[in-house]
């Protein structure tokens, strides 16, 4: 292939390298020089142009592109039209992207003129979904460097195995304090997991968590027709001898492998019994976030096996994500815990609701009411109290006289919520543990609620966030761990972290109230009328 400048004249035949403008012309890249190309150069004063010209034993790009994206195209990938050096592949069905790495590694080692890049491999794929790509980097390129890279390719270098396993069970074990709401979530997610291959749960159990009656619920399992067993156990596996294993083999079955590389994922088990797949879930299995089970059971529903090596080689790339529920070594474990818990009082806002006067300084009972959420937090076992001030900071301080709070002024409280947040959080006590965040208009909320939250907050045990609730509605304060201050601090406009409740639903633990004190907040003239009058 010859490369280089060329008069208009000279330039026929050839390929242009580059798009070239020159005053209101403009010749794009890629174009083949004609005679009418010619004239068009000439009347527009151009002397040269830089071209690409293929010679004897030479192919273009498209048809070198289109050549070897049909060789690594297999089962279930169509090829699209190859245009400018570029063929790309994609899905013709649903179902999990199998990848021939050293077929892919081969063929990008032929030459630096030819590059193929796929999706991961074992990716769930939907129909018309982009799979891969092969592209040229040249205009052309040598016709034995095009056959050398359909040589490296097989016909299934890139195929898409279709979703095979429609019919799941799903047994559940069962220890005092596992609710049974837990158990209804999991089911949720795990349909959903199923949805895109077209399985749905065909029974489920909900047995003790012991090994004769799990045995005899991964039989029944079978007897019923489940294509695949999954088992998710109230106690995570702690040892191919734990009762889930042990259920397994008591059911006629076999335990293949216990452990993956992944996590979150780490104690997931895969085994058989009868020839169908049973899994022991990880806990991580119950949250709807991309973790180590869905990297296997995806690949169980398109009918591949997975084999002890396959799990062990998921290591590089199986860091999914921080756990933020598992101790980290960053806090110590003595701020991790509930004895050393700040209050936030939030009480910068406007009182935009309330027409002009400011509620927080309305006067209830003969004391302003920010004064009674204060005394309130004072009275709770929460360890010091910063108050966050913005809109009439002097009243709001005089208001609390003699209190024995820190303050700390917010200049961007016409902002919004956040930005009280925000400084708050940022002026909480180094060595506390985690900040209960109260409103300053939330005068019902006693010190028993708090202490009850506090209580609630146990980072052992994965509760990193402790809110009252009622009915399934969520109220105020919520406790925060220190591990979610930065996304405390990172919030934007007039919103808490209420969101951040539902990103990290697995550390929530929620303390049940009976007293609306934790859902009545005053915001209205109306409210805190009904509210003087008692």
């Amino acid at each position: 292939m010859k490369f280089g400048p060329a008069t208009p004249d000279d330039a026929v035949g050839g390929v242009t390298v580059h798009t070239l403008r020159q005053g209101a012309f403009v010749l794009k890249k890629g174009t083949i020089i004609g005679p009418m190309e010619v004239e068009a150069l000439n009347r527009a004063g151009v002397k040269e142009v830089v071209v690409v010209r293929l010679e004897d034993g030479d192919v273009s790009e498209d048809v070198a592109a289109a050549d070897v994206a049909k060789a690594v195209a297999g089962d279930g990938v169509t090829v699209e039209r190859a245009f400018t050096g570029r063929a790309n592949l994609f899905a013709a069905r649903a179902g999990v992207l199998v990848v021939d790495r050293p077929a892919v590694n081969r063929i990008n080692n032929i030459d630096e003129a030819i590059t193929f890049a796929t999706l991961p491999a074992y990716k769930p794929v939907v129909q018309g979904e982009m799979v891969a790509t092969v592209k040229l980097i040249p205009f052309g390129v040598e016709a034995k460097l095009r056959d050398a890279a359909v040589a490296a390719a097989r016909s299934d270098v890139l195929r898409v195995a279709p979703y095979r396993i429609k019919r799941v069970g799903i047994v559940s074990t069962m220890l005092p304090g596992l609710a049974p709401k837990v158990i209804d979530k999991t089911l949720r997610v795990t349909a959903e997991r199923l949805a895109p291959a077209g399985a749905t749960i065909i029974a489920e159990r909900r047995v003790p968590h012991e090994e004769s009656v799990l045995s005899a619920a991964i039989k029944e399992m079978l007897d019923l027709g489940a294509e695949l067993v999954i088992v998710f156990g109230a106690s995570a596996i702690a040892d191919r001898r734990d009762v889930i294993p042990a259920a397994l083999t008591g059911a006629g079955g076999v335990v293949d492998h216990f452990g993956m590389p992944v996590d979150p994922g780490n104690l997931l088990m895969i085994g058989k019994a009868r020839g169908v797949p049973v899994l022991g879930a990880p806990g991580c299995a119950r949250s709807p976030v991309e973790n180590g089970f869905d990297w296997v059971l995806m690949r169980l529903l398109a009918g591949l096996k997975v084999a002890r090596r396959d799990l062990t080689g998921m290591g590089v790339g199986g860091l999914l994500m921080e756990i933020v529920t598992r101790p980290q070594p960053r806090i110590s474990p003595a701020a991790d815990s509930n004895c050393n818990i700040a209050a936030l009082i939030l009480a910068a806002g406007c009182s935009t609701r309330m027409g002009g006067p400011n509620k927080l300084l309305a006067e209830v009972g003969g004391k302003p009411l920010l004064r009674i959420v204060t005394e309130q937090v004072l009275a709770s076992k929460a360890s010091s109290v910063t108050v966050v001030t913005g809109h009439q900071a002097p009243e709001v301080e005089r208001a609390l006289r003699g209190l024995n709070v820190t303050f700390v002024y917010n200049p961007d409280f016409p902002d919004g919520l956040a930005s009280s947040i925000r400084v708050g959080i940022g002026a909480i006590p180094k060595e506390a543990g985690g900040a209960l965040v109260c409103l300053g208009d939330m005068p019902l909320v006693d010190a028993d609620l708090m202490d009850q939250l506090i209580a609630a907050f146990a980072p052992d045990l994965g509760q990193l966030i402790a809110v009252p609730v009622s009915d399934g509605r969520q109220g105020n304060p919520v406790l925060w761990s220190r591990r979610f201050f930065g996304e405390l601090m990172s919030l934007d406009g007039d919103i808490g972290g209420r969101h951040l409740l539902a990103s990290h639903a697995a550390a929530v633990a929620e303390v049940s109230v009976d007293a609306h004190g934790a859902f009545l907040d005053i915001d209205t003239p109306q409210a805190l009328v009904a509210l003087q009058r008692g």
